[in-house]
């Protein structure tokens, strides 16, 4: 009996641990580990093979260009000619060249219309190669694209459906050249907080240190903590990376709360707090409309007909119930039942939510887009 009452009060315990905190989160998805980047990759080619949706060569003058030259690379002199075919586009081609990646290796390509193609669909881009900010060539791309709409059109309409001037090639670019990075010499590493926060850079060196049992970890400010790679004892720096990026840490945030206008949305954090604070609010509804009147001469007289403005102009406010009293929250619950309290519309309530971080009883970081 005495061993089921301790069993029990162990999982209640547990269970009321994992209510008031935080869930933790492995360092990868903390951090970025310094040196273990992607490169962005650009390059411009021509997409053929498509019906009739390609670009207008008189306003997409560079699309005959880049056509002339890949045609006079393949042994094909078109000196002088004319072209005019609609089934033809140039386009922008973009990657991104993730870390450690091998020469032979595949990649995504997104592929992208500089002229006033009208769709993509069933076009497939030409041998594109594709330059880094170093100027120098590291994919080769080709394919079928996939577009992501479609678009269609008749004599006197026309549709369109997602976005067809874009599409992608999946693993549609080859790498032809791999990044100069030794990471087997790396003595010193580098973590750096994607949110800087002290209380969160703390506790990844506690962690770090508590998992290979020795200071192994330093805390530099609040968005970097320094690995000693000699110091983890592990076979080389990538062992210690590995260990190190499964490591359990609970991350602090700041309180924030942010607003999409466009769309009405609110998304509150966990550690938003409001004081106790009275709100009144209520709706003035201003209604203009206009109704002219035309006044008609007299049957055969020498008048014209006159437009006489006619506005009226209603206003209306909806009825105040009087104060509401939204109690201080200490918990992310009792903060929403008090807004909820008040009834309003998520519009009215992005203005309340201003007007109470004006008033400084909002204790977050108030962020609008």
């Amino acid at each position: 009996m005495i061993r089921r009452i301790l069993a029990l009060f162990t999982i209640l315990l547990v269970s009321s641990t994992g209510l008031t905190h935080a869930s933790p989160v492995r360092i990868k998805d903390l951090v970025e580990f310094d040196g273990v980047r992607s490169n962005d990759l650009v390059g411009y080619g021509l997409v053929v093979g498509l019906d009739g949706t390609g670009d207008g060569l008189r306003n997409a003058p560079f699309t005959e260009e880049i056509m002339s030259n890949i045609l006079e690379r393949l042994g094909v002199n078109v000196t002088g000619e004319q072209f005019r075919p609609k089934n033809v586009a140039g386009v922008f081609v973009t990657a991104t060249l993730p870390p450690f990646a091998r020469a032979g290796s595949m990649i995504d390509v997104t592929v992208s219309t500089m002229g006033d193609a009208k769709s993509l669909a069933g076009g497939t881009l030409v041998m594109t190669p594709l330059n880094a900010a170093d100027g120098e060539i590291y994919v080769v791309s080709q394919g079928s694209i996939i577009a992501g709409g479609a678009f269609a059109e008749g004599e006197s309409a026309s549709i369109t459906r997602g976005v067809p001037t874009s599409g992608t090639i999946p693993a549609g670019g080859r790498v032809e050249r791999e990044i100069d990075f030794n990471f087997a010499a790396i003595k010193q590493m580098r973590l750096a907080l994607r949110t800087p926060d002290f209380t969160t850079a703390e506790r990844i060196e506690r962690a770090i240190n508590r998992e290979f049992g020795r200071r192994v970890a330093l805390m530099l400010d609040a968005g970097t903590v320094q690995i000693d790679i000699p110091a983890t004892k592990m076979a080389s720096a990538a062992h210690a990376i590995g260990r190190i990026e499964n490591v359990d840490v609970e991350p602090q945030r700041k309180a924030r709360v942010v607003v999409d206008q466009r769309s009405g949305t609110i998304v509150m954090g966990e550690d938003v707090r409001i004081s106790r604070v009275a709100v009144s609010q209520g709706n003035l509804t201003i209604r203009i409309q206009e109704e002219p009147l035309v006044a008609q001469p007299n049957p055969f007289s020498d008048g014209r007909e006159v437009v006489v403005p006619r506005t009226n102009i209603d206003v209306r406010q909806d009825p105040i119930t009087g104060l509401a009293e939204v109690s201080g929250g200490t918990s992310l619950s009792e903060v929403v039942q008090g807004l909820n309290a008040l009834g309003v519309s998520s519009r009215d309530l992005i203005d309340i939510l201003k007007t109470i971080k004006a008033a400084g009883a909002l204790h977050a970081e108030f962020i609008v887009n």
